[in-house]
């Protein structure tokens, strides 16, 4: 009760505004009668394969993946948090949505904490800050406005203590994603047995170290068990898969959608590179997608490019149906892909004998792991050799360390169960481990170069150099102008 009387002294009249929405939305139908506003997508991207994406507006996706290495992980996600804006001088959008989406996972931390006035003002903030963000129809920048203004509302129900019930699963689910056959699937079909085909191999191999867990998720939840082949087609069931549109991990999620749904990220972790958690929040995004549309085909689409690009050319007319392949024409060339992409995989992995192929065995889950508690800052490869262990064990368990280190905090860290017992003493042992040094160097622009050489020439990614150097378009460069690159290893 005190709780809620500060809240009621401390809010503000677009608080109000954001909890009836969202509180509008919650008493909506799930299945039958969609709700009246939708959730923000993820930035998901499609075909699996390891030569690095071409840039592109994140809302559309990307046609391929490359596995993160840590180090890389660092440059893309810890540069913007280093580096001061000049006095005087304007916030880039990018520096706004980052801001906002901090303040927002700031508020959950205050509430949990019981500072409740603060969580307030923190969450006002992230709301101008979302309002000041471009309105020019840019994907990417609408995808970041509405996930930080249903960030803003979960944060004000959870003021008012009006969290509603989870629904029971729908068995209307199990009917699944229907496998038809027609020449899109056909293309993806040829193109997965043909140039595509050691890709498809090596995924369906990776597959079996996380399928038996994802299907259980998937079971319990009331989801169809297709949907355990996505990540197939998402990031070839890579775990630490990465896309130049900031999207990470087995589901591809980027960092809004993931705060969204329950993933933390910090200067130590990110969850969306664990695969237990990251298949949580992807059944319940994949739940809340079917919930809008209905149907399995739509709300893949959805996934992929964003729920409010579908329900715009849904919304064209307001008395006809249109399924997936109603819509099929007016999606981007990656969503069009997407879903018969994905049914292609199943009809391959079903019958690989009719399409003239064999599938290998795929590999043995991940298992004999127990969690230990560690209390200091410790390298993962550092500990690996204590314990006698294959170098890289203890990485390939804890994905999600971007720095291949435990926090300075305490940490729940995955340890094969026949060493638990020594870890306490090992890691009592071992030098703490620090983060390196911020590094960059200085790069002169030439006339005729672009980012996209410059980032490939120091082993970095577009997305870094822009982010330090605030630079909003990739194509704003110019002959004689100076940027900062960050380097492998740099935060």
């Amino acid at each position: 009760m005190n709780g809620m009387n500060a809240a009621t002294h401390g809010g503000k009249a677009l608080i109000a505004l954001v909890v009836l929405t969202l509180v509008g939305c919650r008493a909506s139908t799930r299945v039958n009668a969609p709700p009246q506003a939708p959730s923000p997508a993820p930035t998901i991207l499609t075909t699996p394969s390891d030569p690095a994406p071409a840039d592109r507006n994140p809302q559309e996706g990307s046609n391929a993946q490359d596995v993160a290495d840590p180090n890389d992980l660092n440059d893309v996600d810890i540069n913007a948090e280093e580096v001061a804006l000049p006095e005087g001088s304007t916030p880039s959008a990018e520096a706004l949505q980052k801001e906002a989406l901090d303040l927002c996972q700031s508020a959950e931390e205050r509430l949990d904490r019981g500072e409740v006035e603060e969580a307030i003002a923190a969450v006002d903030r992230a709301y101008e800050l979302m309002l000041a963000l471009p309105n020019n129809g840019d994907g990417a920048y609408l995808q970041a406005k509405e996930d930080i203004r249903r960030l803003a509302a979960k944060i004000v129900l959870r003021l008012y203590d009006r969290r509603a019930s989870a629904a029971a699963p729908l068995t209307s689910w199990d009917l699944g994603l229907p496998l038809v056959d027609n020449d899109h699937v056909r293309r993806e079909i040829a193109s997965l047995t043909t140039v595509e085909w050691n890709d498809f191999v090596a995924g369906y191999r990776r597959s079996g170290q996380y399928r038996p867990m994802i299907l259980a998720k998937l079971n319990a939840a009331g989801l169809p068990s297709q949907l355990s082949w996505l990540p197939l087609v998402e990031s070839c069931f890579k775990v630490r898969a990465l896309s130049r549109a900031g999207a990470f991990g087995l589901w591809q999620f980027i960092a809004s959608t993931g705060l969204r749904y329950g993933l933390s990220r910090d200067r130590w972790i990110d969850e969306r590179l664990d695969p237990e958690k990251s298949t949580d929040a992807a059944i319940a995004y994949l739940a809340d997608l079917h919930g809008l549309f209905g149907d399995w085909s739509k709300a893949l689409a959805a996934y992929n490019c964003g729920e409010a690009r579908v329900l715009r050319l849904q919304g064209r007319s307001s008395d006809r149906y249109f399924d997936f392949w109603d819509l099929y024409e007016h999606l981007p060339r990656e969503t069009r892909r997407y879903v018969p992409r994905l049914i292609a995989a199943l009809l391959i992995i079903e019958n690989p004998g009719k399409h003239g192929v064999s599938l290998p065995e795929p590999l043995a889950p991940t298992d004999g792991w127990t969690h230990v508690r560690v209390e200091r800052s410790i390298a993962l490869d550092r500990l690996d050799q204590a314990l006698g262990l294959e170098q890289g064990t203890l990485r390939a368990l804890n994905p999600e360390l971007r720095h291949g280190s435990t926090p300075r905090r305490a940490y729940d860290l995955k340890v094969p169960a026949d060493r638990s017992e020594s870890v306490a003493a090992h890691v009592s042992r071992l030098p703490e481990w620090s983060p390196p040094a911020p590094r960059h160097a200085v790069h002169r622009v030439r006339r005729g170069e672009t980012l996209s050489q410059i980032a490939r020439r120091y082993r970095t990614n577009v997305t870094a150099i822009m982010r330090l150097n605030r630079v909003r378009s990739a194509n704003r460069i110019w002959p004689g102008q100076r940027l900062r690159i960050p380097l492998r290893g740099a935060r």
